[in-house]
Formats: structure tokens, sequence, C-alpha cells
């Protein structure tokens, strides 16, 4: 019995799957956005139980060609405008390729050495193009909420508690731990400290200004009040490029007031980090340099397939004595080697700075700063239109090519519901899929242009079904604009 399948037909099977991502990436714009499906259309054509006996991979790829392609969300479509875009480059879907068929596991230097200088390497390429310092060591795990977690539990190690050993169950010695964040902060930060024990209650979501970005003296007066309450603050979550407006908190007098009060800084940059290769945005995020953990998604803007999330650390001994723990049979003999199991809860480790490395060496650092800076261009252009069209306004600052914006409306008595009805249109038309977000309590429409794909003409097509679609609304419920 042969083992895997022969090689000639697995050889066969990976040019034909060649040719599929290929054609699709070609025309994934022919495709609606959304598919046009209900819940439950997928699995009816799914067989309810196993095949006895094996298929062949034509049959196999003929079926993910006529079930799955056609009825996933097409994140890599040119109208794909929600969420954060996720691109799926050429070069990083090749690397993802590869590193499936290496199929390694990089928990240790020594189960794969290239995996582990690789993503070593990567990491520093990054950190250089980001303009950070030196001593920032970076790490790759698959999303931001696993970075933050990890940076968090690092946070809570530096404390003088010993939780590593003794916990926090049954310790009325330990007062309250407390984490603080704006109230435009990702909820990634809140899962951290529900799994780390801090409890939900015990996260300080502290008001943002008009421009949705963390105040200071709020923050300043809430940490005063724990303190008198006897409650220890463990960590400062601040955002370079929130969710939904990608506002950037002000982290130099907050990195301050951290150095005073000693308590850790953690930077969110999953999304805005991407552009700080551009020196110009870097320039809107001064003080991430004095962060001691600092988080970056290059599967989000730096066209790397998902999923792919670097954490830098100052002190990586610190991260290494928070979460190392070397069973008898993990034990090696190499010395001043890296293993990166050493640096988080995960054992497991996908070779995941492959694809990165395919981005940066077949895009460059200027080709991926020309991209970067087309896609905010064409923000601002949108923003234009919005600004200059006497029917909508915007509904924040639009620092990368993330827009926010509303339609002005007459005495509305249910703006909320006028929004999401107008977004429901804009999805339904089939070119385009937004999601939309609430600022101040209010729905709000949201466009991010992150992807690979989008150009001006379909920005233009964007804002043409927009106000018209708008309009078409107005005029059913009789309402005016304002």
């Amino acid at each position: 019995m042969s083992r895997d399948l022969p090689t000639g037909e697995v050889r066969r099977a990976l040019h034909r799957s060649a040719d599929l991502i290929a054609d699709y990436l070609e025309n994934v714009g022919d495709y609606p956005v959304l598919p046009r499906i209900a819940p439950g259309d997928v699995a009816r054509e799914l067989p309810a139980a196993p095949p006895d006996q094996g298929e062949p991979l034509d049959q196999i790829l003929d079926d993910y060609r006529r079930v799955i392609e056609p009825n996933v969300t097409h994140w890599n479509h040119p109208g794909f405008l929600a969420y954060f875009g996720i691109t799926g480059s050429g070069p990083g879907i090749i690397g993802e390729a590869l590193a499936a068929g290496l199929n390694v596991n990089a928990m240790l230097w020594r189960s794969s050495p290239a995996a582990t200088e690789l993503e070593e390497r990567c990491c520093d390429w990054l950190r250089q193009m980001m303009d950070l310092p030196a001593d920032f060591k970076g790490h790759i795990n698959d999303t931001a909420s696993t970075s933050t977690l990890v940076a968090l539990a690092a946070a809570r190690h530096r404390l003088p508690i010993d939780v590593r050993q003794q916990g926090l169950s049954g310790r009325p010695e330990v007062p309250p731990l407390v984490l603080y964040t704006s109230d435009q902060a990702h909820s990634s930060v809140d899962k951290a400290a529900i799994v780390l024990g801090l409890g939900h209650a015990n996260v300080r979501r502290i008001a943002s200004d008009e421009a949705f970005r963390m105040s200071l003296p709020a923050l300043e007066a809430v940490i005063a009040e724990d303190r008198a309450a006897g409650r220890l603050p463990m960590a400062v979550v601040a955002t370079a490029g929130t969710t939904s407006t990608t506002s950037i908190d002000p982290v130099e007098p907050i990195a301050d007031l951290c150095a005073r009060e000693g308590i850790w800084l953690h930077v969110d940059a999953a999304y805005a980090g991407s552009a700080a290769i551009c020196p110009e945005y870097r320039a809107l995020m001064p003080g991430i340099e004095r962060a001691d953990s600092l988080v970056v998604n290059p599967h989000k803007w730096l066209f790397t397939p998902v999923d792919c999330s670097v954490l830098y650390v100052r002190d990586v001994a610190l991260l290494k004595a928070a979460f190392s723990l070397i069973p008898e049979y993990l034990r090696t003999d190499e010395a001043g080697v890296t293993n990166l199991m050493d640096l988080g809860f995960q054992l497991g480790r996908r070779f995941r700075s492959l694809k990165l490395w395919m981005v940066i060496r077949a895009f460059g650092v200027e080709g991926l700063r020309d991209r970067i800076r087309e896609q905010c261009a064409l923000g601002r252009e949108l923003a234009d239109w919005i600004e200059a069209d006497p029917h909508f306004e915007l509904a924040a600052p639009v620092p990368f090519s993330t827009v926010c914006f509303q339609a002005r409306l007459a005495d509305p008595a249910d703006p909320g519901r006028f929004h999401d009805r107008l977004n429901a249109r804009i999805n339904a038309a089939g070119p385009f899929f937004v999601s939309p977000t609430a600022l101040r309590g209010r729905t709000t429409l949201r466009v991010t242009i992150g992807n690979l794909r989008t150009g001006r003409e379909h920005i233009e097509a964007l804002w043409k079904t927009i106000t018209e679609e708008a309009e078409v609304l107005r005029r059913e419920d009789g309402e005016g604009y304002s």
C-alpha cells in the first residue's frame, strides 16, 4: 500500500491548484464580494459522512471550484472595504504554499533551524522598516489577540506577586490588578484580561477626546483613583490606529505617565503599524518606540496572507521567565539559540515568516511604501468627496485609509436605522462590502482601503453607489437632507 499519494499525482494536482489560485486572483472581481447564499447552503452540498475510499484529487478540486470558491466572502476582492482588509498577495501565497510543503514545527531551533532564524531576521527587518529601537526583539504569533495576551502576561509577570508559581486564586493578599485602555480599543484587550484572571471588571475603558484618542487627564485620574483604593495598576494599552476610526492615542505622554507610575506600556499598532514603514506616517506615532511591547500585523496591511502578527518586546528575558517551561523530551544542547516555544504559551508554531520574507523581498521596502501611500491617497480622496457633498459629513479624522462618515439628515427619527439600511443596500448591490461601526452611540458608515487590488475606479464606483442608494432611501422615507 502506498503511504502518501503518488508524487506524480500530487504534482499534477499542485499544478492545477496553482492555476486555480492564479485564475481566482485574476478574476476575483467578477464575484459579488458576499456570496449570495443562505446559511446551510454549503453544508447541503457536502456529504454527511466521510468517504470510505479515497477520491481522485481532480474530483476534489472540481468540488472546491464548485462549492467552496464561489461561496466564501472574497477578502481578495477589490471591493472588499470592510473591517481591515487582508490581502493575500502573490508572493505571500507562494510563501504559504511552500511552508505547507515543508510542514515544520518551529517550536525549537533544532526542530527547524531555518524557520527560527528566518523569523528572527524578518522581525528585525520589519523593526528597521518601522524605525523602532534595536532592543525591540520580535517573534510571530497568529493574531494580535494572541500577541496582546502574551504581552500582558509578561506585564503581569513583572509584578512582585509571583503569579507564575502561586497563581491568583485564593490569595487575599494580592490586590485587584487593573488594565487601562481607551473606549476605542479593540475587544482583544478585554479578552486578555478575562483569560489572565484579572476579570472584566478590572479593565478601565478610558474616555476618548473629540478625535477618538485616549484622554490623558482621564487616564491619570483613573490610575490615581485605583491606587487610592488599593488596586494595583498592571498595564496601559495605547492604540496606534484604533479599530473604528484608526485614531492614534497620545503615546508619548502616556509613556511618560507609565514611566512615572512604573506601569507596563503595550502599544496596539496591529493596523497602523504597517503604515509606520512610511516616514510621514511614522511621524504620526511619536512615542511608540518607548513601549515595553508592541504588536503589528503584517496580515492587516502589509499584504501578507492571514495569519501573521509580530510582537515586539524590549525584555525578552522577562518574556521567557513568564513562559519558558521545558519538559525533558524537549531539552536540547544548543547554546545561544532562540527556542520560539519559550516566548509564549504555544508549543506548535507554523513557519509564518516564510510568507513575510517573500512579501518583503518581492515588493521591496519602497514598493510596500508606494502601495500604502496610494491607498492612503485613495482614502483622502474619498474623504474629500464626502466633505464636498452637502448631504454627507465625515464622522472622524482620516489619518490613514479608513474613512468614517454619515449622511446629514433633516430631523431624522432614527438615524441609526437609516445608516444600517444604507449599509445593507450597498452590500446587497454585490461589487462592494463595507462594515459599519458606532461612534458616540451613532451608527456610522466605514470604508477601509487596504486591498492591493483596489484602485481609484473602485472607490469612484463605491461613492456613486453610496450616493444613489442614499437618495433612494431618502425618497422612500420622505426624509430630507439637512
